[in-house]
This record gives C-alpha cells, structure tokens and sequence, in this order.
C-alpha cells in the first residue's frame, strides 16, 4: 500500500510541476538585471538550485523600443499551464493568467522554494516585482516615460512598472502593473515596497 501512494504522489508531482515563482532574491542592482538575458539567467539559477532547471524559465519582463512596440511578457513565457512549488495552479493559459487571474495571491505567489514573499503587511514590504508591462502582459505604453529602466540595464535614472504579488497596496490590485517605481536603484525600488525581484515562468 505504501508503494502505491508514494508512485501516486510521484504520479501527481509529476503532472503538476512547477513552472511559477517568484524569485527569493533579486539580482542586487535595482533595475539593472542584465537585460532580459540576465533575467532569464537568475530566473534559471533560482530554479535550477531547487530541483527545476530542466525546463526553460524566462522572466515575466517587457521591454521598450523607440516608436514600436518592445517584447512582451507575455508572448515569452510559453502557453501554460503553470503550477506553483506546491503543485497549486497558477493559470491553465495566457487568458487565463491575464483576463481572468484570481489565482496569484500572496499565498500562491510563491518563491522557487515554496515560501512564502513578503507583502504589503509585513516589514519590509517586498511586493513589487519588476515586469514593465501593462495590465494585459504587453510591452506598448503610450508615453515617453521608461518603465522598464533603460530595458533593464540601468540601476540609476528611469522607473519601472511593477505589479503586486499580494493583490493589495494604493488601489491597485493588479499582479502585473500596479505602479511606477521612484527609480532604478536599489534603494528606489525599496522605497516603493519592492526588492527587484521578478516572476519567473516556464515556457516549455
């Protein structure tokens, strides 16, 4: 019998693997992550670390280009489904993940290790977390202010769209662009309850 339930928890773990998270720690340099590329790498690192570098982990960030749109978030993360580290599911889909999400919470939104992130509640807030997007996941703002410091390689001059984890904080409950940050350093995204940390997702 026992041999039973562990091949059916097996069975389980492996239909739902992680493909989520939230990363424990950012890179260190405010806004200035080493472009998508460097993103990418911390996302994988992360995973990597706790048993889930054989998929192909992207970081959930847009970028901008001058008069057209930059990369999306959401066209480089794959079509879902995607589980958290405890096997909970996050979004069977893009639409899913974008239009109808109910899903990311704080109590989901977790790391690649099944902690949980600091939110709005506790000290220091930590629920910022970088993407550059709009609401819907896409990279097109019509502006000439930069929501995606320099496009991710500036820890000093610009801002940087950010979502909230935890659903909570000045109004806005959105998960992916709630707010501008005060700027691109360390100590601006900290200012505006954040740490530089990203959401990672499996595109495979």
């Amino acid at each position: 019998m026992g041999a039973l339930l562990a091949a059916g928890l097996l069975s389980a773990a492996e239909q739902r693997p992680m493909g989520f998270f939230v990363t424990s720690v950012g890179i260190g340099k405010g806004g200035d992550l080493g472009g998508l590329a460097g993103a990418d790498a911390h996302c994988t690192e992360l995973a990597t670390a706790a048993g889930a570098g054989n998929r192909l982990w992207r970081a959930y960030l847009s970028t901008e280009a001058p008069d057209k749109r930059g990369d999306s978030a959401r066209d480089r993360i794959g079509n879902g489904p995607w589980y958290n580290a405890h096997g909970v599911l996050i979004a069977a889909n893009l639409t899913d993940l974008h239009l109808y999400n109910k899903s990311i919470t704080l109590e989901t939104a977790l790391d690649e290790n099944g902690q949980r992130i600091k939110g709005r509640y506790d000290k220091p807030n930590e629920h910022d977390i970088l993407t550059g997007t709009q609401d819907d996941g896409t990279a097109y703002f019509p502006d000439e202010t930069d929501h995606t410091c320099n496009n991710w390689t500036s820890s000093d001059v610009g801002s940087a769209q950010v979502g909230h984890h935890d659903r909570h904080g000045g109004g806005n409950t959105s998960w992916t662009s709630a707010h501008a940050s005060r700027g691109c350093s360390q100590e601006d995204l900290a200012k505006t309850g954040g740490a530089g940390l990203l959401y990672c997702f499996a595109a495979d």
